[in-house]
Order: structure tokens, then sequence, then C-alpha cells
């Protein structure tokens, strides 16, 4: 109290109460941790007072968790194991049953891969190694190449790393000394990888044993967990895809966390060597390829049927639909693609000429045309929507290493269709073509799934034009109650789109139909119509392909029938075969009866024996097979052998043609009942 306080004031308190409180020494006082909150893929929450890494998170939910986890995913990106977590965030553990869970062990494979190499290869120059959607590849630099032989030597030193269980870590280094690093390693493609990086990037690298690779990652934490694996194939790819650059051998593979995933896809792989569209192709006389026009396919007349009965149903379809068919050049100028924005955005892949000194494109899109034509008359409120449908030639430059028979071609027949509408049919437009393209789909059995995608970086418009595309699209899908995965920044650079990817008969997925939302070419070739208020209006456009391209379509119809193609679409559906040359003119007579019914039907004239004939048949995949001999020419019959039953007996060949007739016309997909051999 002398000092001028009460007796009980801090002033007044010993020190030793003083430094307990912390009034002298403030670091000593017990402070309150801060708390982190991490929201979990099921909505629950954990909270922690210090920085966590994934796999820890991982543990403390669960043991078994963090044995199956192989990759984390912090609002929205995916990260690795190792990062710490030292904030509030949404995070998910993710496993192999996730796709980019499954990506981190395949990348891991891929490296343990790349190990291998250079234990047997050391003279191999490693370029890239990263997952794909069906396993993974890595572009290797070595003389000579591989051969398949090398492949089984591959895998056999992959499971001795793998064996060795070892661990794998990441470390960083800056851009002088990672450079210095990869130079020491004598690995010239990782240089120039990192002298590409942006300044201040960071430059990560993994480690596992004596193997150090260049990698961003995620990666698993050790060899151990990867089990099942198969180096599937080889190929040639040039370094960074530009032809002008080295050719690598690249080699495939894919791996699971489970041999029996591994064995089933590899049967998979297996059913997909038979049914290859190329191999099939050239078997059935559809389609050829030709040197002198490398991706440029070539219809032979058992295509040219297959691809016009396709384009009969394409058209009633669309008649059905309220789709008026149009027609537009192949050939436009260049001013027509600076206007719709292709010669900026898309010019590498088109082919240019020059007509009268000006430059000039062979279309790769038919969207332009399509403008002009909307662009040809006055339009009113009243003419929308307007629904055009065009069967169009395109041509797009692809590189020779990407083409894949009639998968990936340079020129395809796009069956599009544009439909110019107001802002309030927006909705219902994209409603009916969604209607549309299931209908075509489930003609011929596809189950599909759908994906949302949105603006990408490249793109022109409005932020506010944008916004209204996406959630027209967004609404349209919701309406109909289909489910969806939206696809961020995978949109064409006019507009948003949807995307239909079908699911063929041994659970491939195919890219096919699509639908894109656009305000901008209407906008860019001051497109109008005269709405019920006297005033000019801007209309919306929908650009939307079903088949997509038509050629791309026959080789996927190819592969998921196996070549044995439903009756109405078989460019051969009946093949008559007599038993001896002694009942050619009743072969003939029934020939005649068919192809007067509109059934497409052959005669075999050939004086080989009646199994013979039929063994053959069976192997072009023709439908039915009607036999003749003695009984059926005295009795008016035909003996009827089909490919879903086999021996089906005899019948009146107007009883069989009333019954094929019904068939086609109701394009059934018959079920085969028989065990083919």
């Amino acid at each position: 109290g002398k000092q001028g306080g009460t007796a009980d004031s801090e002033e007044n308190r010993p020190l030793w109460q003083k430094c307990r409180k912390g009034f002298l020494f403030p670091k000593y006082v017990k402070k309150e941790k801060k708390i982190m909150i991490i929201t979990l893929k099921d909505g629950s929450t954990k909270e922690y007072s210090a920085p966590m890494t994934v796999l820890e998170i991982a543990k403390d939910i669960s043991e078994g968790l963090a044995r199956a986890t192989t990759a984390g995913e912090m609002d929205g990106e995916v990260v690795d194991l190792r990062h710490r977590v030292d904030r509030d965030c949404s995070l998910s553990i993710l496993t192999a049953s996730d796709p980019e869970g499954l990506a981190a062990y395949r990348h891991t494979t891929s490296h343990i891969l790349a190990q291998a190499v250079k234990r047997l290869y050391p003279q191999a120059k490693l370029a890239i190694g990263p997952s794909i959607a069906d396993g993974f590849y890595y572009d290797i630099d070595i003389e000579g190449g591989f051969t398949p032989e090398d492949l089984e030597k591959l895998e056999g030193e992959m499971k001795k790393i793998v064996k060795e269980n070892l661990e794998i870590t990441r470390f960083t280094k800056p851009r002088e000394e990672a450079i210095a690093l990869m130079k020491e390693r004598q690995e010239p493609y990782k240089v120039e990888l990192i002298e590409d990086l942006p300044e201040g990037a960071e430059i990560s690298f993994y480690q596992q044993g004596e193997f150090i690779d260049l990698c961003a990652g995620p990666h698993l934490m050790s060899t151990k967990p990867v089990k099942a694996f198969k180096l599937t194939s080889l190929a040639g790819a040039y370094w960074r895809g530009d032809e002008h650059n080295k050719m690598l051998t690249r080699i495939y593979g894919t791996a699971f966390p489970k041999k029996a995933e591994l064995d089933e896809y590899l049967t998979m792989m297996e059913e997909a060597k038979k049914r290859d569209h190329r191999k099939l192709g050239k078997e059935l006389g559809l389609f050829m390829m030709h040197e002198a026009g490398p991706g440029f396919p070539f219809f032979l007349p058992k295509g040219m049927i297959l691809k016009n009965t396709l384009l009969d149903y394409w058209h009633e379809l669309h008649e059905r639909n309220g789709y008026q068919e149009i027609s537009t050049p192949i050939i436009l100028n260049r001013s027509l693609w600076e206007t719709s924005g292709h010669w900026d955005h898309y010019k590498n892949n088109m082919y240019t000429t020059v007509i009268d000194e000006q430059d000039y494109a062979i279309k790769p899109m038919n969207c332009p045309g399509g403008v002009l034509v909307y662009q040809s008359e006055p339009r009113s409120y009243r003419d929308l929507p307007l629904r055009m449908g065009e069967l169009g030639l395109v041509h797009r430059h692809e590189k020779s290493g990407q083409l894949h028979g009639l998968m990936r071609v340079r020129c395809f027949t796009q069956d599009d269709a544009h439909i110019f509408m107001t802002p309030e049919q927006i909705k219902d437009e994209i409603k009916g073509v969604v209607k549309l393209i299931d209908q075509v789909y489930s003609l011929f059995g596809f189950e599909y799934h759908v994906e949302l995608s949105t603006r990408p970086e490249d793109s022109m418009g409005s932020d506010e034009d944008w916004e209204l595309a996406t959630d027209a699209l967004r609404g349209a899908l919701d309406d109909l109650g289909l489910s969806y995965a939206v696809n961020e920044g995978d949109g064409a650079f006019y507009g948003p789109k949807i995307d239909f990817h079908l699911q063929d008969s041994i659970g491939r997925t195919w890219q096919c139909g699509t639908i894109q939302l656009d305000f901008q070419l209407p906008l860019r070739f001051g497109l109008e119509y005269t709405g019920a208020d006297g005033e000019k209006h801007r209309p919306i456009m929908i650009h939307r392909v079903a088949f997509g391209s038509i050629e791309r379509f026959i080789g996927i119809l190819i592969e998921h029938f196996a070549g044995a193609f439903p009756t109405w679409l078989a460019p051969v559906q009946v093949k008559v075969l007599p038993i001896s040359e002694k009942f050619l003119d009743y072969g003939e007579k029934v020939l005649a009866e068919l192809k007067k019914a509109g059934i497409r039907a052959e005669l075999d004239v050939r004086s080989e024996k009646i199994g013979y004939k039929i063994r053959e048949a069976q192997s072009l995949k023709i439908p039915y097979m009607l036999v003749v001999g003695a009984k059926e020419e005295e009795q008016s019959l035909v003996a009827v052998r089909s490919r879903f039953k086999g021996d089906e007996g005899q019948s009146s060949l107007a009883g069989f043609t009333e019954a094929i007739q019904k068939e086609i016309a109701s394009k059934e997909i018959k079920k085969v009942e028989i065990e083919e051999k």
C-alpha cells in the first residue's frame, strides 16, 4: 500500500506471483489451443489442435481406411498422403475405389515400371509416365525400342521392387538444384520439363530406393501395396506429342488393387481384341483404310448399306421431331471462320487452302454454315424454335499417331443439328434433345451417363452469358431427373455442354452425343428475330449431335455387337443356301421374293457342301440362312437357320417373310439363345 496501490493490486504482488501469472514472462502462460475443423465426405467433422497429414487423419478415422487410402482430396484438390492439413477444410480420404485414388495407385505403378527400366536398361532415358483412364504408360527413349519379351522381363523386375517394400518419399529443390540433379542422373527430358516450369513453381521429386523421378504426385507411401499389374502393349509416341520431335517408345500397362479386378479387365481386353472394328471391318467387307489417304476411310458396298441404314433412321427420327434438313458447303472463306472464332481458337485443327488469292478453310464443323442459313431470310418469333439438321462432312487435322480405324479419323460425317430459339424456349428444347438422344441409345441397347462441362480457360463471352447458359443446361437435367457429373473447364470455347458417354456390351465407355448451348455465335454473326413486341431480339443457339461422328458410331456398333448386327441393320439379312446346283432355280425364286419384300438377301451359288456354306454364313454374322433342297422346292418351303436359335425348322416362304419384316420394322435386338462356336 505504501507505493500507492491497494494491497492486492498487480503492482504490489510479489515477483513470484507476477511470474506465475505471466505478467513478466508472458511466453510461459498456457495459451488456448487453436482448433482445426475437418469436414469429411459423409458430412461428419473431426477436430485437431495441430497440423495433421492426410495419412494421419485416415489413421485417426480407422486403421483399415489408412491401409486402403491412396490419396486425399482437400477442398476439391487431389493431394498426397504426405500433405499437411493445417486449416479448416473439407477432406475426402480416397481409396482405389475412387477414380482419383485409383489414378494415384496407377501413377505409383508407372514409377515402379520406370525403376525397373532403369535397373535393366541403365542407358534408357525417361520422359513422362502418367496414369490414364484405364491404366498408365511411360514414354522412354531407348535405342532399338522394346519387344514383347522385354515386357515380361520388366514385369519380373517390377515384382521384385514391390517385394522390396521400398519407402516412397517426397522432396523439393530450387530450380537450379533440380536441373543439376537431373543432369547428374543423365535425364535430358526431365531437364527440359524443369526448364519449362514457370518461375517460382515448386519442383518436387519422389524417391523409392535408388530411383528418383521428377513428379508432382500423388503417390502411395511404399511400393508394397502394388500387387496386381500387367504391362499390356507397346506403341510409338512423339516427345510432347510433336511429330517434329523424337519418336519414343511408350509402354502401356494397367494396375488394380485386387488380382480378380485385373483378371476381369484382361478378359475384357481379350474380348475387345476379338471385337476390334478394324479386324471385323475387313472380315465383313465394311470399310478399308489406304496409305493414299491416312485417316480418310473408304466405305465398301456392305459398309455403305450399314451407313445408309443408319442415315435412313436418322432422317426418320428427325422428321418425326420437327427438324428441317439442310446441307452447307465444305469449303468457306477465312472471313467466316474469323467471325465464328474458329480461326483464332481452332486453326491448328483445320485444313486450309487458297482460292483466287484468298484464304479458305475446309470446314471442321457445320455450325457457321447453319448460321448463314438462319441469316438468309428474316425470322420472327413465330418461326422459333427453328430446328435444322445437317449430315455434314467435316475435316479435322489429327496427328498420324492418334489415328485409329474409324474411331479417330481426319474426315467424318457429323450428324449435326442447330436449334435457334428464344430464351424462354431453352429448357424445353434441351429436354427435347436429351429425350431424342436417349431414344437413339436405347434403340441400340446402350447404357450411358451424362456430364455437364463448364467454361474452359480459352473461351469467349461474358460471365453473365456463361452463367445463364450453364444454369439452363443444369436446370434441364434436374427437371428430367437425370444424374450427372460436373466436368469443370471442359466446355466448348463458345459455351457449356452436356456430353453423353455410352457404355458398350463389354463395359467400355465412349463419348458420342453432345448438347452445347451457345450465346456467342448469334452475337458474333448479329443474328436477329422479330419478337411479339415488334422489336429485334437475338436468338440463342443449341449445337447438338446424337451419333456424333457417323463413322465413329459405326466403329462403336461393330465392337458393341461384335459384327453381329440386329437384323434391321445387317448389310445382308438373309442368305439363301441351295443344297446343290440342282436347286439354284428355286433359290433364285426365293431370292426374288425376298428382295420384292424389301429384304436384303443374297444367294450362294457356289458348288460347295451345305455345311461349309452354313459355317461361312455364320462367320459373316448373317442373321438368317434359308436352306433349300428337294423337299423345300416340292412344298414351297424354306428350312430356316438363324444366328439366334440355330435350326428353326421349316416354314413357308410367306410366313418367314412376314416374320422378318416385323422384326426389321420394330428394330428388335433379338437375344442369342444358342452358344456361339
